[in-house]
């Protein structure tokens, strides 16, 4: 049973960097693409980012050039770092577990709890 456990989020002021982080604690076999998505009040949850087990790595055009999505295969942790942070990209943040295929990211139904990230000065 994949089981995600996020932290990293926070306050931050305009144009600076927080960075999450993403651990499954419950499986022993290896999750082939994660993912962060976010989900602002009042909106749907949008996919941020997502990494697949080979390292590649897909973005939103919203944060593209600002946020770099890593991971670490051997333990099943993705990060995301996020610079020149803008108050639109405030929101609570879920790290995800799924599969890629020729049309893209595709979330399985694990998730984390989420974490805040707020943008305001």
């Amino acid at each position: 049973q994949v089981q995600l456990v996020e932290s990293g989020g926070g306050l931050v002021q305009p144009g600076g960097s927080l960075r999450l982080s993403c651990a499954d604690s419950g499986s022993r076999f290896a999750i082939n693409a994660m993912a962060w998505y976010r989900q602002a009040p009042g909106k749907e949850r949008e996919l941020v980012a997502s990494i697949t087990s080979g390292g590649i790595t897909n973005y939103a055009d919203s944060v593209k050039g600002r946020f770099t999505i890593f991971r670490y295969n051997a333990e099943n942790t993705v990060f995301l770092q996020m610079n020149s942070l803008k108050p639109e990209d405030t929101a609570v943040y879920y790290c995800n577990a799924g599969t890629s295929n020729g049309a893209g990211y595709v979330s399985y139904n694990y998730w984390g709890q989420g974490t805040q990230v707020t943008v305001s000065s």
